[in-house]
């Protein structure tokens, strides 16, 4: 498969950039998402730690999200 692709690169120059481009978005869509899946809010341990959100820390920033009040306030008004 990789002659074949190597093989019409050859014969296709203009191809190449696009390779280039899917081959870097690919590369940088998988490292968000490792990224994504590393994050502190993320909980892959459900036996040692099922909770880890009942266990920070008073000093501890927490991400809050109150979009439905936001947007009842603007609807309503």
């Amino acid at each position: 498969m990789l002659s074949t692709v190597s093989r019409q690169l050859k014969s296709h120059p203009a191809l190449v950039p696009l390779f280039i481009f899917i081959g870097g978005g690919m590369c940088m869509s998988g490292a968000y998402l490792v990224r994504l899946a590393m994050g502190p809010h993320v909980s892959w341990n459900r036996n040692g730690n099922p909770e880890p959100w009942n266990k920070t820390a008073p000093t501890q920033q927490h991400k809050v999200s109150h979009f439905i009040t936001v947007w009842s306030i603007i609807i309503y008004k």
